[in-house]
């Protein structure tokens, strides 16, 4: 007889872990226990040798599917116990918290299993219709959980006491709903409400829903994570009604819809397919078809793409199942810059002018969750928003001299798109995605999600605290607070360089590397604003290599918000007639063409900027397409849509920018492009032309910029980062400019690109740089 003790980490909590022990023990006729923890399962078997070799493997092979393990250290137990009379049978024992001494893993929320959604769509189920449905392989996890370890009393689900039934099934280790802490049923579960707009209950019929969004009116709709606005995809009415009343005049909606209908929309490949069929249901960018116009209002995307998710809870389908609408929209239900709702009392007070009816339920919401949204880019899927799905389960990073460490690492993150992470060994927990924190509720909002992502991560204190270069970031000031508070370092990394962390931590490629940092805007170690970046990454030490050429800012922020200004800027300095250019939109009164050119002259109330994404916005704003910002990229974002349209021959556009492009010093000359730009719209050229050279002149600017300085290095790595990449034509450009040198191009896929990824950044950053 042989006994051990088996301690398991990683991802074990609320996926099912105990129960398949529990399976796994029996099968191979073994004695002993297994018991939660709180941030690791402990395990301890006796039995024959063979037979626990067979255990082991059955752990590391048949694991359930939404589990994860880190890592399982096994250790002998003395063989003079007796053992029979202590294991005299394999069980599941009580959580244990006393020992919880390290990091525990939450698992993210999974979209319903297959098994759940039969049982709600049978009618002779006992779950038949019931909204709610769960087990140990589907359902909420981190917005319901308060605090380690996973168990029902901890998550907001204690408000619930299970029926006997649902108690028979929680309680048996050969059921699926064994410990699964969401499960419930329509006896002892949350209950589903429809309420007007003054807060008064006038059903708890899901069909009623589903009838007065068929008539046109617009729902608040209560999830697993937060709160939709859902409306009709083919009424204009309902569609402009809704963009009136949220403020979101142009930004595209996200739509939900049925796997079996995407095709009448949407060109869809095998990589997206396979990822929003997925268990962690994210909206994916898909690529419009000749048929969308058929099914769509026009008013639902201005893009050439669509953001489209499935359903992911019971109460999505149910939607589904009483309708032939073969999707609706579906968007995050806040003011702009704000955080979703999340509190009954409080969806109705934020949404009481948005929303016609609310579709509300009674389980609280413990942590707010934004849904993930990805699209692919080279061939990969890539992340612009990592939520719902993916948080809070950390990222490892295995190069050497971080996993070694030994501190527990804050990172706040800049101030648009912002995710804080927290570090500790070599896992990197970023939290869900937190937005603008220049905004009062969303600078709390991340206060909140920090607080809670120290608490379930059993984090007993902070060595050490990363942020923006950047003064003025609520973060930074967050962070400086924190540090004083607690008498903990407070280290700023400058922007751009975040990102390339962010990039070499994502990729594992800590080698020698060039790297292109494009985006809007980040504070520049010279104080001014950059954005269109090469950094050479030697030895460990990171310095700015090339950039786009420097333009001025008329009215510096007020130029990212009115692209028109950027290109009044770009055509001054090549000394143009600007006054005479920018008249012909007529967009700018007179007195404020006036107060543009003065301030351009005297260099007053300007700021300096490499920005990438002020250069696209500028040919934005020459060919007519977008004067006004209304949401954060949206010109850059329009004219990518735009280039997407250009059918011509690709060798025309590249002899173009073949003949355009001039480079001194590593700087990429932008006025000379900008330039052409305006001489192909003064000689008739289309529109959809001009912006497809743009991207092209750009991504090869800055390719040859990093591609020269890689081999005068004698290096094999050139990378790409920043919300810019986001951008499929420049980023696909880049990567086969590389490729053509016979260069390795390093890309995202774990990490966001853009903003949501540098706290991740500065945490790696931080460790690169620290002794």
């Amino acid at each position: 007889m042989t006994a051990k003790r088996i301690d398991v980490k990683g991802i074990v909590q609320g996926v099912g872990f105990r129960p398949f022990i529990y399976r796994i023990a029996k099968k191979n006729d073994l004695k002993g226990y297994v018991k939660n923890m709180g941030n690791y399962v402990e395990i301890v078997v006796s039995g024959k040798l063979n037979n626990i070799d067979a255990f082991l493997s059955d752990l590391k092979l048949e694991k359930p599917p939404l589990s994860k393990i880190d890592n399982i250290s096994i250790e002998d137990i003395d063989e003079n116990e007796n053992l029979n009379e202590i294991y005299g049978d394999f069980t599941i024992k009580l959580s244990d918290t006393s020992k919880i001494e390290e990091e525990g893993t939450i698992p993210p929320d999974i979209s319903i299993c297959d098994e759940c959604l039969k049982e709600i769509m049978d009618k002779k189920d006992r779950r038949s219709d019931y909204a709610f449905t769960a087990c140990t392989n589907c359902g909420p996890r981190f917005t319901v959980i308060e605090k380690l370890p996973y168990d029902r009393e901890n998550t907001s689900m204690k408000d619930f006491p299970l029926c006997k039934s649902c108690i028979e099934e929680y309680k048996n280790p050969e059921d699926r709903r064994f410990h699964a802490q969401a499960t419930c049923c329509d006896i002892c579960g949350p209950e589903l409400f429809i309420t007007d707009d003054s807060g008064k209950i006038i059903s708890n019929d899901i069909c009623d829903a589903v009838k007065f969004l068929e008539e046109g009116k617009i729902l608040a709709i209560k999830g697993i994570g937060g709160t939709h606005l859902v409306c009709s995809i083919n009424s204009d009415k309902s569609v402009l009604e809704l963009r009136k009343r949220l403020n979101r005049p142009t930004q595209a909606f996200a739509i939900m819809s049925r796997e079996e209908y995407l095709d009448l929309f949407s060109k869809i490949d095998e990589n997206e397919l396979n990822m929003i069929k997925s268990p962690k249901k994210p909206i994916v960018a898909l690529k419009k078809n000749e048929l969308y116009e058929k099914y769509f209002s026009e008013h639902v995307s201005n893009l050439n793409t669509i953001g489209v998710m499935l359903p992911y809870s019971g109460l999505h389908y149910l939607l589904f199942e009483n309708t032939d609408q073969i999707a609706y929209i579906m968007t995050s239900a806040n003011l702009p810059g704000l955080p979703m709702s999340i509190d009954n009392e409080q969806i109705l007070e934020k949404l009481e002018n948005i929303a016609d009816y609310f579709l509300l339920h009674n389980r609280k919401i413990v942590n707010r969750c934004d849904d993930s949204v990805l699209k692919e880019i080279n061939g990969k899927m890539e992340l612009l928003r990592r939520s719902r799905g993916f948080a809070p389960e950390p990222v490892e990073v295995n190069y050497k001299k971080i996993k070694n460490n030994s501190k527990n690492i804050l990172a706040l993150g800049p101030e648009l798109n912002s995710v804080a992470c927290l570090v500790k060994n070599n896992k990197f927990y970023l939290t869900q995605y937190i937005g603008n924190t220049g905004k009062y509720e969303t600078f709390n909002y991340l206060k909140d999600a920090v607080e809670n992502l120290i608490k379930i991560t059993n984090t007993n204190k902070i060595d050490a605290i990363v942020c923006d270069l950047h003064p003025s970031f609520n973060s930074t000031i967050f962070a400086k607070e924190l540090g004083e508070k607690y008498k903990i370092p407070v280290t700023q990394v400058q922007h751009h360089e975040s990102h390339c962390h962010s990039l070499m931590g994502d990729s594992d490629i800590f080698e020698n590397n060039v790297t292109i940092a494009i985006d809007g805007l980040g504070y520049g170690n010279d104080g001014n604003i950059w954005g269109g970046e090469v950094f050479l990454f030697k030895n460990g030490k990171i310095e700015r290599a090339g950039h786009l050429e420097e333009q001025i800012q008329p009215g510096a922020d007020l130029a990212s918000k009115y692209p028109l200004r950027m290109l009044a800027s770009i055509l001054n300095k090549a000394n143009l007639n600007v006054s005479e250019i920018i008249k012909g939109y007529n967009y700018f009164s007179e007195k404020e063409l006036k107060l543009i050119l003065f301030q351009l002259e005297k260099n007053i109330n300007v700021s300096k900027t490499t920005s990438t994404g002020r250069v696209l916005d500028s040919i934005s704003a020459l060919v007519s397409l977008c004067f006004e910002r209304t949401y954060d990229g949206e010109p850059s974002i329009r004219l990518e849509a735009l280039a997407n349209e250009y059918t011509g021959e690709i060798s025309e556009i590249e002899k173009l920018v073949e003949e355009s492009i001039k480079i001194e010093n590593n700087i990429l000359d932008t006025t000379s492009l900008v330039v052409k730009s305006l001489e192909m719209l003064n000689n008739n050229e289309k529109i959809e032309k001009i912006a497809y050279f743009i991207h092209i002149a750009i991504a090869d600017g800055l390719s040859k910029i990093a591609i020269e300085t890689a081999k005068k290095q004698s290096i094999e790595y050139i990378g790409i980062t920043g919300g810019v990449s986001y951008n499929k034509i420049i980023s696909e450009r880049i990567v086969e400019n590389i490729k053509k040198e016979s260069l390795k191009p390093l890309i995202h896929k774990r990490i966001p690109n853009g903003d949501g990824g540098i706290s991740f950044g500065q945490a790696i950053g931080y460790l690169l740089n620290s002794n």
